[in-house]
């Protein structure tokens, strides 16, 4: 997270901040093939917040030891919790634009601000009603799996906020294939030790990212275009199984030409993702299909990449 300003960087803020709001407005999504996921009750609407500001302002602060300008870290944590109270819509995007747009009012000086919020997620459990098994409502399961996630950044114009970027986000995406991948046809050479696989377990880790070309689809959870993480998530899951993937760099396209096909809204999808597949132990277990494998000794494979719509146009499809 930086900011420039006269060509330095500067800027200070507060992370960690954590709200557990309950009760914010429901959210529903249209649905997509891959997806059994309609919306979330928003029973619980928890995240971790990291934001920072910037501004001509500051600089004494920093050249001089003058606090004249600084507004606490501390009162902004204060400002955020206050204000996820007031906030009456249902997306993360839009719960960080509020505070943001709340914030640049209050505190005229203010000339930039960056700010992620980290879902923190919370999974209703079942339990029995009436002799049958249904979501408790009350009772909810904090998880530590993949969690949606936004970044936005705003700036100051004249009297108005205006966002200057944005990406919307599934992140800590820990994926599994025990079968159907494989890694085969690289450059052979004096420094090459890996050999050839046909048919190997892929263990991947994976951050998608996403951004809509017009980005106030992602504030308003009534439009109908909000694309949600769950969903996001799930094309992942139905194209790993579908696909047997010559390589990971593979797997991603293919993962990207379906989200940019089932949202339209969507202007580019990126990646960052590495290869964390178990090494093999015991190759054949007498009488069973299955091997053994431990964690893979360091360092590790990773890939980045974004596509847009253009990589659509280009002729490929996604199934």
């Amino acid at each position: 997270m930086t900011e420039r300003t006269r060509g330095r960087t500067m800027y200070y803020g507060k992370g960690d901040v954590l709200t557990y709001r309950t009760y914010a407005k429901p959210l529903a999504v249209p649905p997509v093939s891959e997806s059994a996921y309609a919306g979330n009750d928003n029973v619980i609407f928890a995240h971790n917040i990291k934001f920072a500001v910037s501004g001509e302002s500051f600089l004494t602060s920093f050249t001089e030891g003058n606090n004249a300008m600084v507004v606490a870290t501390d009162s902004m944590k204060n400002f955020i919790l206050r204000q996820t109270a007031q906030y009456t819509g249902s997306t993360t995007e839009g719960l960080l634009a509020f505070v943001c747009r709340q914030f640049f009012a209050r505190y005229p000086h203010v000339a930039s601000i960056t700010v992620t919020g980290d879902r923190i997620p919370f999974d209703s459990l079942a339990v029995k009603d009436g002799g049958q098994l249904a979501e408790s409502g009350l009772v909810f399961r904090r998880s530590h799996n993949d969690h949606a996630s936004a970044t936005l950044e705003f700036t100051r114009l004249e009297s108005e906020a205006a966002i200057v970027s944005h990406v919307s986000s599934i992140a800590d995406l820990q994926l599994i294939k025990v079968s159907g991948s494989s890694f085969f046809g690289f450059i052979r050479d004096e420094y090459t030790t890996l050999p050839d696989s046909y048919d190997r377990p892929l263990f991947i880790f994976l951050n998608i990212g996403w951004r809509y070309a017009d980005v106030n689809d992602a504030l308003d959870g009534e439009s109908g275009r909000y694309v949600a993480a769950e969903q996001v998530r799930d094309i992942a899951h139905h194209v790993f199984h579908e696909f047997n993937t010559p390589s990971i760099q593979y797997l991603i396209y293919q993962i990207g030409l379906r989200i940019l096909t089932r949202f339209p809204q969507l202007a580019e999808v990126n990646f960052e993702s590495s290869n964390r597949t178990w090494e093999i132990v015991i190759d054949t277990i007498e009488g069973s299909r299955g091997s053994v494998y431990t964690e893979p000794r360091p360092p590790y494979g990773f890939q980045g990449f974004s596509m847009t719509r253009g990589d659509l146009a280009k002729g490929e499809s996604a199934r």
